[in-house]
């Protein structure tokens, strides 16, 4: 019999500061950004049996928030941290173009290999994000988890569960306080992701 877990990847909503580069930066959800999220949960009928939460708290205080009300266990991964942008974070997309237009564009255009200046190589932030991923999956068999994490870490599992290359990743939209749906199915001892709902 395969033994099938259901995990839904919950982006956090909007911050308080505004659309910048707030990847390593521990940015606090704003108000509206809170209400997103509940709202989004507002249409999902599940009852989950863990909470797996990014320790930054534009994620991790909703996550507790949730956890306390429905009297849910919960963890904080490290892991599950948004990409760091290095000299970037804080900054607009408009005004590093102004600073240095070409590393931008280079970044968006290949990733992996135009990393941010002091910022993360994206094969290292893919190497953490699929280690959780796959303790995450082999861990919790016939459950149902909810991952509350950032944008980055989504596109970066959804790339791997749907076969893309990872410098695709800023393909997949990923809209605050959005929500995917992803079945696990236990396959000879192995975990088969497919994407219930698509991003």
């Amino acid at each position: 019999m395969n033994l099938v877990s259901h995990i839904n990847l919950l982006r956090h909503g909007k911050t308080s500061g505004g659309s910048r580069f707030f990847g390593a930066t521990d940015i606090p959800i704003s108000q509206y950004g809170m209400t997103q999220m509940w709202t989004t949960l507002q249409n999902s009928l599940v009852k989950w049996d863990h909470i797996i939460s990014s320790p930054l708290t534009r994620c991790a205080d909703f996550a507790h928030q949730l956890a306390q009300r429905d009297s849910i266990a919960i963890t904080l991964d490290e892991r599950l941290k948004e990409f760091n942008f290095g000299i970037w974070e804080g900054y607009t997309a408009a005004e590093i173009m102004q600073i240095d237009a070409d590393a931008l564009t280079k970044f968006w255009e290949t990733p992996s290999a135009h990393p941010p200046q002091d910022g993360e190589y994206l094969h290292h932030f893919q190497t953490r994000v699929l280690a959780a991923w796959y303790e995450i999956t082999s861990t919790y068999i016939g459950q149902k988890v909810l991952l509350v994490t950032h944008s980055g870490v989504i596109r970066t599992i959804l790339c791997h569960i749907l076969q893309k290359p990872i410098d695709r990743l800023l393909e997949i939209e990923v809209k605050h306080a959005s929500m995917q749906h992803i079945q696990v199915t236990q396959k000879q001892g192995l975990p088969h992701a497919t994407l219930i709902s698509n991003p």
